[in-house]
């Protein structure tokens, strides 16, 4: 009575192989964005994991070491997840081995 009927229209033919074209045109910069974000942030990023994993995994008694709490000591022991560090004479921290951020090289702490 108010609303009049709406018939819908077939698209013409010409149409449909354009179609794709936008596709494509419209998801190439959503692609783009996805590799420059791996080689910019996620690439480095596991670099930087294996290197730390390289670097725990050789740590010896007598490395001197910065924790992720800025305290320098010296390896004293060294557990299979822990590492006994010794801060002070006679004062002995144990910390998990994922607490060292860099191995200093000897004669650093005095």
């Amino acid at each position: 009575m108010f609303i009049s009927s709406a018939f819908a229209q077939t698209a013409p033919a010409a149409a449909a192989g354009g179609d794709l074209q936008s596709t494509l045109t419209s998801i190439l910069p959503l692609v783009a964005m996805f590799v420059v974000l791996y080689f910019v942030m996620i690439r480095p990023q596991m670099k930087k994991q294996k290197e730390h994993r390289a670097m725990i995994d050789a740590l010896a008694r007598g490395d001197e070491v910065v924790t992720a709490g800025g305290l320098l000591g010296k390896v004293s022991k060294l557990g299979d997840g822990f590492v006994s560090l010794e801060i002070a004479a006679g004062v002995e921290v144990q910390l998990q081995r994922a607490a060292v951020v860099q191995v200093l090289p000897k004669g650093s702490i005095k």
